[in-house]
């Protein structure tokens, strides 16, 4: 079982894109990505929504999450929200393979 985060970061003129790429560009994304439990760190953009950036983080499990959030990387983060002013909407989903093989036969490979 994992546990996949998806975290909207909005703001205004490009904000949540500046944030975006100075997480890439300051290696703090590259860090988050070697932690330990860590499945996916990735940011997208909505076609539809300039002023929007979607973060998908997955993660083993829940103890491994919080062993994150207590991590200083966290601060970090924190201070590059604040610096561009960036709002938050969250939404949290459970893994489930039980009908794995079953959705097999919708996806082309």
């Amino acid at each position: 079982m994992s546990i996949t985060i998806n975290i909207y970061y909005t703001g205004i003129n490009g904000n949540a894109r500046k944030f975006a790429n100075e997480m890439e560009s300051s290696g703090l994304t590259k860090k988050i990505r070697e932690e330990d439990g860590n499945l996916r760190y990735e940011y997208f953009y909505p076609i539809n929504d300039d002023e929007t950036v979607l973060l998908i983080d997955s993660w083993k499990d829940q103890k491994l999450i919080d062993f994150h959030h207590a991590s200083p990387m966290m601060v970090e983060i924190a201070k590059l929200r604040d610096k561009y002013d960036l709002h938050m909407c969250v939404e949290r989903y459970i893994s489930d393979d039980t009908n794995k093989n079953i959705d097999r036969k919708f996806i082309r490979e």
